[in-house]
């Protein structure tokens, strides 16, 4: 009896890995690498401000070449997607992210850091149509909605790198700080992009679509893209302007010490991942037609709460709920341009996404010197508002894939 549990207990062995799952694993890790390269480069920015002695003004125009950088790269990335592969591109895009976000400490000037950080923008626009396409394609083979999983890692990946400058910031000058997260990229870079390399896109990964780019030859197609492109943009402009005017709304509207102000973006961001950690369930559950209409509408009323709440701790309850509600929406947006027009579809809608986070925050601003910081954020309660409306016009546009619930 012995001799039969120890054969049993040998007969034990780990099945490897499918090529589908290695290729899950591979495109999670970029997406996990983009956030916390990008997080890392935004914990710095006050020291190279500092370094460069630029004023206010010109650090603001200098930013804008990564915004730039990124928003020019998408229009063209989703042809070298089609043309090389997107598991390609994916890499040699990482790889230029990762090197570019060594530069701006090297620069002494606001001239010189706008000019590299037009690389870095490139870089990171591109890497974004790129690793999107890629798990499009790994959506349809695995006939799972697990796109919220990928933005999840994403976004996991931002608060590593946040949390890492921050703990490096005394320590390290910004200068040997990005240059180490350069070598973890490219070292990241090594061991994922193999996976890639050796991996084709899984095959038959869009039967369905009705053209491979939302051009004139299928208007319909390039009708769709657009409308889920407004989709993202509403929702990144949330992103945006919580990012850039959600502390100072608790700080100076609400009477918040500068570290409970500062809560209101974390509150805001952890939400965010959670709903993306439980994105796929509730896609399985609901569709994404569904999803998108719940999601608005709950951004919606979170977001007018925490504009419009006179106690601090209901609106960081607003900033919580709102970040529930817009989690699911950009990356449901983008995976359904995928589907209808593939790479060329996911640049369309990325750069609507990306155009939408650039608008956020110099919008708000305008309105808050037009009427008030609270009455100013609570237009990302309407565009939220607006993302539910054509969620709910374009529920049966795009067909639900096995396995999720269809559309009532």
């Amino acid at each position: 009896m012995p001799q039969i549990n120890k054969s049993r207990s040998h007969s034990v062995v780990r099945r490897p890995l499918s090529p589908l799952s290695r290729l899950r694993v591979a495109i999670t890790v970029f997406f996990a690498l983009d956030g916390f390269l990008f997080a890392g480069w935004v914990v710095r920015i006050p020291a190279i401000k500092q370094q460069t002695g630029a004023s206010a003004s010109a650090l603001g125009l200098a930013l804008l070449g990564v915004s730039a950088g990124a928003v020019v790269t998408m229009v063209f990335t989703g042809r070298l997607c089609r043309r090389y592969g997107s598991h390609q591109v994916t890499v040699v895009c990482a790889v230029l992210l990762s090197l570019s976000v060594a530069l701006p400490p090297l620069t002494h000037s606001a001239l010189a850091l706008g000019a590299v950080l037009l690389l870095f923008g490139a870089a990171y626009g591109g890497i974004n149509v790129a690793f999107n396409s890629a798990a499009v394609d790994l959506v349809t083979a695995l006939r799972r909605p697990v796109m919220p999983s990928f933005h999840a890692a994403f976004s996991l990946g931002g608060m590593a790198g946040a949390m890492l400058g921050g703990l490096v910031a005394g320590a390290l000058s910004p200068t040997r700080h990005l240059a180490g997260l350069t070598v973890v990229g490219l070292l990241v870079t090594a061991v994922a992009g193999r996976t890639l390399l050796r991996h084709d896109p899984p095959a038959g990964a869009a039967p369905d679509r009705p053209s491979a780019t939302p051009g004139r030859r299928d208007p319909r197609t390039r009708r769709l893209v657009i409308v889920f492109g407004l989709i993202a943009g509403c929702t990144a402009y949330g992103e945006g302007a919580m990012a850039d005017w959600g502390a100072l709304h608790l700080e100076e509207d609400l009477g918040a010490a500068p570290g409970i102000a500062a809560l209101g973006y974390s509150c805001f961001a952890l939400s965010m991942t959670v709903g993306r950690l439980t994105g796929t369930t509730l896609l399985e559950r609901l569709g994404h037609g569904r999803t998108v209409v719940a999601g608005g509408a709950t951004a919606a009323a979170g977001m007018l709460l925490g504009s419009l709440a006179p106690s601090l701790w209901a609106a960081l309850l607003g900033f919580a709920v709102t970040g529930l509600g817009l989690a699911n929406l950009f990356p449901v947006a983008v995976e359904r341009a995928g589907t209808v027009a593939g790479p060329g579809g996911v640049a369309l809608a990325s750069t609507f996404g990306y155009s939408g986070m650039l608008l956020g925050p110099p919008a708000i601003g305008f309105m808050a010197d037009w009427f008030s910081l609270p009455v100013a954020l609570t237009s990302v309660a309407l565009l939220a508002a607006v993302a539910t409306l054509i969620g709910a016009g374009t529920r049966r546009a795009v067909p639900e894939r096995p396995g999720v619930s269809p559309e009532l």
